[in-house]
């Protein structure tokens, strides 16, 4: 899971470095058409691409699919106009949003300490955004809106039947993003790719793809109570990619609001673990 994390993180950093060089289009469907090469003979070499799963199922892959296109979106827009850092400190909500959004849609029990604790968290994400004229920008609100997207993507996963492949279901992203990014970019001005833009785009295609591979690993093999609290590791890795590779170190509100959010999230997984060994 760590390795899973940095090779993400690692991968954000190669997106940050193209500098708004390409438009959005261009950028993900180039390094789609690369990840979606790799991904598909991955699923081959692991028998883990399957068509027959029924159409019930391939209506949730395709909504699944979905999010994660609008995900890419949201957050790739905001990674090339924030700091590494921050986007990834906001982006550490996810565990208390999927668990507030399983209470809502799902009926989960959340009792009062869990519920507190996403409270809690979100008044860290608050001191990240720092609504206001100074600490706030368009920007912000597309990392909130890449947070509900990967809420939506989480919670739609949790409906797909147990016979669909881990595999399947990354292919069916990998391609389904650079198909529609392919389709963005008809209505986009290509830009010139040079030799050093080149190699951003073939290091983040070969780390998000690394990414994936150990992602879908843990995965299979993982106890899910133990391995989630490692998704935090992402936050170390980009204060010291941002900091290392662009100079940036976030202010100490930040760093403040990072940690409640973390510490929150924390305490979510850790109850959730208690109630289930009960």
């Amino acid at each position: 899971m760590i390795a899973s994390m940095v090779c993400f993180t690692v991968n954000d950093t190669f997106i940050k470095l193209t500098g708004g060089a390409l438009p959005i289009g261009q950028l993900l469907t180039l390094r789609g058409a690369m990840a979606s090469v790799f991904v598909i003979a991955l699923a081959l070499a692991l028998g883990g691409l399957r068509f027959d799963l029924g159409r019930a199922a391939w209506k949730l892959i395709v909504v699944r699919a979905v999010t994660e296109i609008a995900t890419a979106y949201f957050f790739l827009n905001a990674l090339l106009h924030m700091p590494l850092a921050n986007v990834s400190a906001i982006m550490q909500a996810l565990p208390l949003t999927v668990a507030f959004g399983a209470f809502l849609v799902f009926k989960d029990p959340v009792g009062w300490r869990r519920m507190s604790a996403i409270l809690i968290g979100l008044v860290g994400v608050l001191l990240i955004l720092r609504p206001g004229p100074e600490g706030f920008s368009i920007w912000s609100i597309y990392v909130v809106a890449a947070v509900l997207c990967v809420t939506a993507r989480d919670l739609v996963t949790r409906l797909l039947p147990e016979h669909v492949p881990s595999m399947t279901v990354a292919v069916a992203n990998t391609v389904n993003v650079f198909l529609f990014f392919g389709l963005l970019s008809l209505g986009e001005t290509w830009q010139p790719v040079t030799a050093e833009l080149w190699q951003y785009l073939i290091g983040s295609t070969i780390f998000i793809v690394g990414g994936y591979c150990f992602s879908v690993r843990v995965m299979r093999v993982g106890e899910i109570s133990f391995i989630a609290p490692f998704r935090y590791t992402s936050l170390v890795a980009a204060l010291i990619l941002g900091f290392l590779v662009f100079g940036d170190w976030p202010d100490g509100i930040t760093l403040l609001g990072a940690g409640i959010v973390v510490g929150a999230g924390l305490f979510t997984l850790w109850r959730e673990a208690q109630l289930k060994a009960g």
